[in-house]
C-alpha cells in the first residue's frame, strides 16, 4: 500500500513552528512517496517565504512531489513583478513548470493553475485547461487512481464558501468526470472536507469525491478546524481502484498530528437516471 500526503495552505511567514515540526515528524512516520501541495505556498509571495517553504519541503524527504501555486504565491504589492512576471519567486524555488503532473504505474496527478495575476482572490479554469485535463485522464491506465489538483475548491459544503468556488468548476467536474477522474484536490478556504460529488450533483456518470485540505501549518486557522491535512492510500492488493483518505489534524495536547477521519472509495460507474 502506497501513500500520498495532500497539504495546502501552508502560508509560509504565518506558519506555527511547533506544527512545523509536527508534521515533519508525520511524513516521516508515514513515509509517503508523493507530496501534493495545492497552493497558498507562502503569505506574500516574499522570496525569504518560499525560501522557508522549499527547506520545509525538502525536509520532508518525500521521494516526488506536485507543488502548484495558489492566490497568495503571486505578488500582491510589487505591481510590476505582478504583471510581468507573476511566478517567478515560485518557479525560483519549485521549478519552472506551472501545471505538473505526476505518473507512476498506480497514480496519475494532473495539477491544474488556476491562479490569474488579473484575479486577487478567485481562480478559474479555462476550456483549454478543461479539455488537456481530459485528455490526459482519458490515456490514464484502468489501474491508476486518478487525481486531479486545483488551488481554489471545485464543491462547498457551506453557503459562505460559494464565492470562493472556481469559476468554470461546473463544466470541470463534469468533463473530467467523464474522462476518468476519481479524486479532484483543492484548498483555498482553509476547511477541510470529502465531499462524494456523486451524490450532489445530477447526471455524473460515474463515482467522484472532492478533497479539500485545510491549512497545513498557518496561524489563519479557520471555521474552528485546526491545522489539518489528508493522507490518500491507494495501491491496496487486488483493488487497484479502491483508496482510502484519511484526514489527520494538529492537536494541542499532543503536540501532534492526530487521524481524525478516514473515508473509503471504491471506483465504480454509476447507472444512468431514469
Amino acid at each position: 500500500m502506497k501513500a500520498v500526503l495532500h497539504i495546502s495552505d501552508p502560508h509560509f511567514g504565518t506558519e506555527r513552528a511547533p506544527v512545523v515540526k509536527a508534521l515533519e515528524r508525520l511524513a516521516h512516520a508515514q513515509t509517503p512517496n508523493l507530496l501534493i501541495l495545492s497552493g497558498d505556498i507562502t503569505q506574500r509571495a516574499r522570496g525569504v517565504e518560499f525560501k522557508a517553504a522549499h527547506a520545509f519541503v525538502e525536509r520532508l524527504a518525500i521521494p516526488a512531489r506536485v507543488v502548484i501555486a495558489g492566490n497568495h504565491d503571486i505578488p500582491l504589492f510589487d505591481v510590476m513583478t505582478r504583471i510581468f512576471l507573476p511566478y517567478s519567486r515560485y518557479c525560483r524555488r519549485f521549478g519552472p513548470e506551472l501545471e505538473p503532473v505526476h505518473d507512476s504505474p498506480e497514480l496519475l496527478v494532473i495539477s491544474v493553475r488556476t491562479t490569474r495575476r488579473y484575479r486577487h482572490i478567485e481562480g478559474e479554469v479555462s476550456d483549454e485547461q478543461i479539455e488537456r485535463v481530459a485528455r490526459r485522464l482519458n490515456r490514464a491506465a484502468d489501474r491508476q487512481l486518478r487525481i486531479v489538483v486545483t488551488h481554489q475548491p471545485v464543491f462547498v459544503t457551506h453557503a459562505v464558501d460559494e464565492e470562493h468556488l472556481l469559476r468554470g468548476h461546473q463544466a470541470a467536474i463534469s468533463k473530467w468526470t467523464g474522462a476518468g477522474a476519481d479524486l479532484i484536490l483543492g484548498g483555498h478556504i482553509h476547511r477541510p472536507y470529502t465531499s462524494a460529488l456523486h451524490e450532489h450533483l445530477a447526471d455524473l456518470p460515474r463515482r467522484v469525491w472532492a478533497v479539500q485540505a485545510g491549512t497545513a501549518l498557518s496561524s489563519r486557522i479557520r471555521h474552528d478546524s485546526n491545522n489539518s491535512v489528508n493522507l490518500i492510500r491507494y495501491g491496496f492488493d487486488g483493488a487497484p481502484m479502491h483508496c482510502v483518505v484519511e484526514r489527520w489534524d494538529y492537536n494541542e495536547g499532543a503536540d501532534d498530528f492526530l487521524l481524525a477521519d478516514s473515508i473509503a472509495m471504491q471506483r465504480s460507474i454509476l447507472a444512468p437516471m431514469l
